[in-house]
């Protein structure tokens, strides 16, 4: 058939509905064909003037489905030959099977025929069976007959420590025994049965009983090896020798049973033994009883220091002695001196464990830590240069754990702040015994009061804080931190004190004990100032922040300490005015403005006053020199409102101006140490005697306007209660000028600024009693 006039297959529309019908998915494959080719052709053949080359796309589509239908031709070809070539080997692999099955056949034949001849070699094997067994008989009769002697030499040699020639003779009889099992257990076919197990053990028995007996004198040599290795080593290099014999055994009946898989012969009784293990295991519990034969008498108290010494000197000595003579006794890859360290490791971590769990004091607490923390590393014990490579080889870790750790500092800490507490209550009995001395209270170099107080506060809480760093800076920050809040709790006691002593002195003055009330109040200021240098101190020594484990809240000592202070200021201030109390009277009355009286009076009472505040130490010195100002003034200024004196006329006005100038002079040359040595506050009270002098000298009632507007700028916490008064006090003054200067002064009513002291606040004045009251606005 020429090229032009063959059709391929599936041309033919019956070829394709036996195609669909066998392969459904050539239906759909086709369809999908059908749909791509439309819409290619679409997508060509858009425009007429395309379907000029329609002849062309024909002629490239029909060589590209001949090419197709050429190489699936070729594919199918090649498979139907593949399927050719498998089916001929399958026949053959047929006709082979076939002559095997018939020789299978004829080898089954042949082996049922000669099953009679096997049967009557039944007789022939048990007869070899039994000449096999009585030649094992009679080959082991001289070692049977000699089992017991051997064993009596060789318990001899053992109970002599001759423990090299005792292992010899033991490994003979074990072998001998093994022998024998082996061979009753190949002879039966069946292995080894109960009753010729028995038999075997109890001939046997000395056997185990030797091995025993070997094995407590070898651990018995090795338990005194520390104590016995500069006299004589060789039992301890024998029993190194029979440790490594042993465990060579074991490694080669491992081996050999665990290697051959065909064999089937058991391990011997016993074995492994594992002596390795076991020296190590007996050498740590060496080592433990070398710790528990240090003497635990006296541990307690100042002997625990005692205690961890000789285990320091202890294990120093041992350590020295396994490097220098049991280490070249041992194989190299025992590493017996990382061995040592180890079982030294783990019996001093449960030995601290247990010294840690007493109940113990801050002293014994400071020598487990010192110890712990220093001397175990120190270049006296692991940090010796011989050391230090072992140490970092093993990874022992630390002797106490990190919580260990941190809770025996925390029972440290615990124990010196009751004992901190303690002392500071004891050191507050002797200063409330002091106050009550008939003397003066002590002074210093510098000629300050002071009392024993703050000396033995500030020594108690620097020593602490001195020991605590010898252990580290977190427990020195921990220590700082307790004897803050316990300095906190004294002061607050100290306040509280401070006010009973106020107390107690108010009710009954004249004691004699209350000779050197104010004397010992000064000296409390400057105890409180020491205080306050001493907890700065502390505080720059802190060298971070910690979280307290008293209190959730910082502690805050110098806020304490300010509030006593100001508290015994405020006494101070108390007794000043109670002594000026009987010359106040006379302030501002018609004999001081005739006589001067009893200034004088006041300006020596306050000379005396000054003379002692000059024994505080600054700041507080010069902080009691203004409220001492302070206090006079407002008295003075109390005096004057109450009206004692008012003028009769303008000679009168200028006479009680230039008294109260006069005394602003005096009292001015009292102070005149104040300006020089403290800081000048904002407010002077001082400068307000001149300038209520100048109010009531001021001859012309009208400009009173103006002098108010002053002095409310000068002093806004004026009332005008207290311009009443001093219009009053004027008695010059008419209504409608009182009435436009109260009310100028109640527009122009300033705010207090920030960091004013008022003066006139504290001054009340007592009400006018009018006999009328004229129904003004502002009266109603």
């Amino acid at each position: 058939m020429s090229a032009g006039n063959q059709k391929s297959f599936g041309d033919k529309p019956e070829d394709r509905v036996s195609v669909v019908e066998i392969w459904p998915e050539v239906a759909r494959a086709e369809c999908l064909a059908r749909g791509a080719a439309l819409k290619w052709a679409s997508g060509v053949f858009c425009r007429p003037e395309h379907l000029e080359r329609l002849s062309q796309y024909r002629k490239r589509e029909s060589q590209r489905t001949t090419s197709i239908h050429t190489r699936l031709k070729s594919m199918v070809q090649s498979y139907l030959e593949g399927v050719g070539w498998g089916l001929e080997q399958l026949r053959e692999a047929r006709t082979e099977l076939k002559e095997v099955s018939h020789t299978l056949k004829k080898a089954g034949l042949e082996s049922n025929g000669n099953s009679e001849g096997v049967k009557s070699l039944e007789r022939l094997r048990e007869v070899s069976v039994n000449h096999s067994q009585l030649l094992s008989a009679v080959s082991n009769l001289p070692r049977l007959y000699s089992v017991r002697s051997m064993v009596l030499e060789t318990e001899r040699l053992v109970e002599s420590r001759r423990l090299l020639e005792a292992h010899a003779r033991l490994m003979d009889l074990e072998r001998w025994q093994d022998d024998i099992l082996w061979q009753l257990h190949g002879a039966t076919g069946n292995g080894l049965s109960t009753e010729d197990q028995e038999l075997v053990d109890k001939y046997f028995s000395g056997v185990g009983q030797l091995v025993d007996a070997l094995g407590k004198e070898l651990w018995a040599v090795v338990s005194s090896s520390l104590a016995l290795a500069r006299q004589n080593p060789t039992p301890f290099v024998s029993a190194v020798r029979i440790v490594e014999r042993e465990e060579t055994l074991d490694r080669a009946l491992l081996e050999e049973r665990g290697g051959n898989r065909g064999n089937t012969r058991p391990l011997p009784r016993g074995r492994p033994r594992c002596w390795r293990a076991c020296f190590f295991q007996v050498l740590e519990e060496a080592v433990s009883a070398r710790f528990r034969s240090v003497s635990y008498l006296h541990t307690r108290g100042p002997g625990l220091a005692g205690h961890l010494s000789a285990l320091q000197h202890g294990i120093m000595a041992d350590l020295t002695t396994v490097r220098h003579l049991l280490e070249h006794c041992v194989p190299s890859h025992y590493q017996l001196t990382g061995a040592y360290l180890r079982a030294s490791h783990r019996c001093l971590h449960a030995h601290l464990a247990q010294v840690s769990s007493w109940d113990l004091e801050s002293g014994e607490i400071f020598a487990v830590l010192n110890w712990v923390l220093h001397i175990f590393t120190s270049p006296d014990m692991m940090g010796h240069p011989e050391l230090v490579g072992v140490m970092e080889k093993e990874e022992l870790g630390p002797l106490i754990s990190p919580e260990g750790l941190e809770q025996l500092q925390n029972k440290y800490v615990q124990s010196v702040r009751k004992s901190v507490s303690e002392w500071m209550h004891k050191a507050l009995q002797v200063e409330l015994q002091d106050w009550q001395r008939d003397q003066e209270p002590d002074t210093d170099h510098e000629g300050f009061y002071h009392t024993s107080l703050p000396t033995i506060i500030t020594q108690m809480l620097e020593e602490n804080a001195r020991v605590a760093l010898m252990i580290g800076e977190s427990l020195r920050d921990q220590i700082i931190q307790m004897g803050l809040y316990e300095m906190e709790n004294l002061l607050n006691r100290f306040r509280e004190a401070l006010v009973e002593f106020g107390k107690e002195h108010r009710r009954d003055p004249s004691n004699r004990k209350s000779k050197f009330y104010l004397h010992y109040l000064l000296a409390s200021i400057s105890n409180c100032i020491i205080l306050k240098q001493s907890t700065e101190s502390l505080r720059q020594q802190q060298s971070s922040r910690i979280v307290s484990q008293f209190s959730r809240t910082p502690p805050n000592p110098l806020a304490a300490l300010d509030r006593a202070v100001r508290r015994a200021c405020r006494l101070v201030m108390d007794q000043l005015l109670l002594d000026l109390q009987p010359l106040l009277p006379g302030l501002l009355t018609r004999p001081w403005l005739v006589q001067g009286e009893p200034v004088p009076k006041l300006c020596h009472v306050l000379e005396r006053h000054l003379e002692l505040y000059s024994r505080v130490r600054p700041p507080c010195r010069e902080r009691l020199q203004e409220e001492a100002q302070w206090l006079m003034v407002v008295e003075y200024v109390r005096a004057l409102m109450q009206k004692r004196l008012v003028c009769r006329g303008a000679d009168e006005r200028k006479q009680l101006a230039q008294q109260m100038v006069q005394d602003e002079q005096l009292f001015r040359e009292m102070f005149h140490g104040l300006d020089g040595e403290g800081s000048v506050p904002e407010v002077n009270p001082l400068a307000l005697l001149p300038i209520l002098a100048d109010f009531i000298r001021l001859k012309d009632p009208g400009m009173l306007t103006l002098e108010v507007t002053g002095l409310a700028a000068k002093y806004p916490d004026i009332g005008e209660e207290h311009v009443s008064v001093l219009m009053d006090i004027r008695s010059d003054v008419s209504r409608d000028i009182r009435g436009s200067v109260l009310d100028l002064l109640e527009q122009s009513a300033p705010p207090l600024p920030a960091g004013y002291r008022p003066i006139f606040t504290d001054i009340l004045v007592r009400p006018s009693s009018l006999v009328f009251c004229l129904p003004t606005a502002k009266c109603a």
